[in-house]
Protein backbone atom coordinates (compact mmCIF):
# COMPACT_ATOMS: atom_id res chain seq x y z
CA UNK A 1 0.00 0.00 0.00
CA UNK A 2 1.47 3.24 -1.01
CA UNK A 3 1.69 6.24 1.55
CA UNK A 4 -0.06 9.52 0.50
CA UNK A 5 2.02 12.82 -0.08
CA UNK A 6 0.43 13.74 4.06
CA UNK A 7 1.87 10.53 5.81
CA UNK A 8 5.29 10.73 4.04
CA UNK A 9 5.57 14.15 5.05
CA UNK A 10 4.62 13.40 8.66
CA UNK A 11 7.41 10.23 8.39
CA UNK A 12 10.24 12.29 6.49
CA UNK A 13 13.17 13.69 8.46
CA UNK A 14 12.96 17.55 8.92
CA UNK A 15 15.00 19.54 6.73
CA UNK A 16 18.27 21.05 8.09
CA UNK A 17 17.85 24.55 9.14
CA UNK A 18 20.92 27.08 8.64
CA UNK A 19 22.76 28.15 11.49
CA UNK A 20 22.54 31.22 13.33
CA UNK A 21 25.00 33.63 11.85
CA UNK A 22 27.96 34.04 14.15
CA UNK A 23 27.57 36.70 16.48
CA UNK A 24 28.62 40.30 15.97
CA UNK A 25 31.51 40.81 19.16
CA UNK A 26 32.48 44.55 18.37
CA UNK A 27 34.62 45.85 21.40
CA UNK A 28 35.32 42.89 22.70
CA UNK A 29 39.11 42.52 23.24
CA UNK A 30 40.95 38.87 21.80
CA UNK A 31 38.35 38.93 18.84
CA UNK A 32 40.43 38.05 16.15
CA UNK A 33 37.33 40.01 13.69
CA UNK A 34 33.96 40.82 14.21
CA UNK A 35 31.33 37.65 14.30
CA UNK A 36 33.67 35.62 16.24
CA UNK A 37 34.29 34.85 19.97
CA UNK A 38 37.38 35.70 22.10
CA UNK A 39 39.73 33.38 22.05
CA UNK A 40 39.37 32.13 26.39
CA UNK A 41 42.26 31.77 28.53
CA UNK A 42 41.53 27.95 28.47
CA UNK A 43 44.00 27.70 31.55
CA UNK A 44 41.51 29.70 33.73
CA UNK A 45 38.10 28.23 31.75
CA UNK A 46 38.35 24.58 33.03
CA UNK A 47 36.07 24.12 35.96
CA UNK A 48 38.40 23.26 39.18
CA UNK A 49 41.00 26.04 37.93
CA UNK A 50 38.31 28.85 36.83
CA UNK A 51 37.08 27.92 40.92
CA UNK A 52 41.11 28.48 42.35
CA UNK A 53 41.31 31.51 40.68
CA UNK A 54 38.01 33.24 41.77
CA UNK A 55 38.30 31.80 45.58
CA UNK A 56 41.86 33.18 45.49
CA UNK A 57 40.24 36.86 43.91
CA UNK A 58 37.85 37.14 47.19
CA UNK A 59 40.54 36.03 49.83
CA UNK A 60 44.13 37.28 50.52
CA UNK A 61 45.04 33.44 50.58
CA UNK A 62 43.25 30.02 51.03
CA UNK A 63 45.37 26.73 52.11
CA UNK A 64 45.15 23.46 50.13
CA UNK A 65 42.58 22.06 52.78
CA UNK A 66 40.71 25.31 52.11
CA UNK A 67 40.36 25.21 48.57
CA UNK A 68 39.70 21.47 48.72
CA UNK A 69 37.10 22.06 50.96
CA UNK A 70 35.86 24.84 48.58
CA UNK A 71 35.78 23.37 45.61
CA UNK A 72 35.33 19.72 46.58
CA UNK A 73 37.80 18.31 44.88
CA UNK A 74 40.38 15.76 45.22
CA UNK A 75 43.78 15.89 46.37
CA UNK A 76 45.14 14.99 43.24
CA UNK A 77 42.51 16.90 41.20
CA UNK A 78 43.53 19.74 43.06
CA UNK A 79 47.38 19.82 42.98
CA UNK A 80 47.17 19.39 39.60
CA UNK A 81 45.13 22.57 38.48
CA UNK A 82 46.99 24.46 40.82
CA UNK A 83 50.31 23.41 39.50
CA UNK A 84 49.21 24.18 36.23
CA UNK A 85 48.13 28.16 37.84
CA UNK A 86 51.25 28.68 39.15
CA UNK A 87 53.24 27.45 36.02
CA UNK A 88 51.40 30.12 33.88
CA UNK A 89 52.26 32.57 37.16
CA UNK A 90 48.83 32.90 37.87
CA UNK A 91 49.15 31.78 41.79
CA UNK A 92 51.57 32.13 43.67
CA UNK A 93 52.28 28.61 46.37
CA UNK A 94 54.12 28.84 49.97
CA UNK A 95 54.47 25.61 51.38
CA UNK A 96 56.31 25.58 55.20
CA UNK A 97 54.57 24.15 58.51
CA UNK A 98 52.13 24.97 60.83
CA UNK A 99 53.21 23.06 64.08
CA UNK A 100 54.55 20.21 62.73
CA UNK A 101 52.39 19.82 59.95
CA UNK A 102 53.05 20.69 56.47
CA UNK A 103 50.59 23.61 55.17
CA UNK A 104 50.43 25.05 51.31
CA UNK A 105 48.74 28.04 50.91
CA UNK A 106 47.82 29.93 47.69
CA UNK A 107 47.51 33.46 46.87
CA UNK A 108 46.69 35.19 43.11
CA UNK A 109 49.64 37.12 41.84
CA UNK A 110 49.10 40.47 39.77
CA UNK A 111 49.37 38.17 36.43
CA UNK A 112 46.66 36.16 37.79
CA UNK A 113 44.36 39.17 38.77
CA UNK A 114 44.55 40.19 35.33
CA UNK A 115 44.17 37.06 33.48
CA UNK A 116 40.63 36.76 35.80
CA UNK A 117 39.99 40.38 34.19
CA UNK A 118 40.46 39.39 30.66
CA UNK A 119 38.46 36.53 31.41
CA UNK A 120 35.67 37.76 32.68
CA UNK A 121 35.66 40.68 30.18
CA UNK A 122 35.18 37.84 27.51
CA UNK A 123 32.27 36.00 29.18
CA UNK A 124 30.62 39.07 29.83
CA UNK A 125 30.86 40.35 25.72
CA UNK A 126 29.56 36.98 25.27
CA UNK A 127 27.02 36.96 26.98
CA UNK A 128 25.68 40.69 26.20
CA UNK A 129 26.10 39.41 22.62
CA UNK A 130 23.72 36.52 23.13
CA UNK A 131 21.24 38.36 25.37
CA UNK A 132 21.28 41.26 22.15
CA UNK A 133 20.58 38.37 19.70
CA UNK A 134 18.17 36.28 21.47
CA UNK A 135 16.18 39.59 22.38
CA UNK A 136 16.27 40.60 18.65
CA UNK A 137 14.60 37.21 17.12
Amino acid sequence: MAKSNAARAKSAPPKATQPAAPLALTGVRGAATAGTAPDLDQLIHERVRLGIVSALAVNEALSFTELKALLQASDGNLSVHARKLEDAGYVACTKGFEGRVPRTDYRLTAEGRRALARYLDHMEALIRATRATTRAR
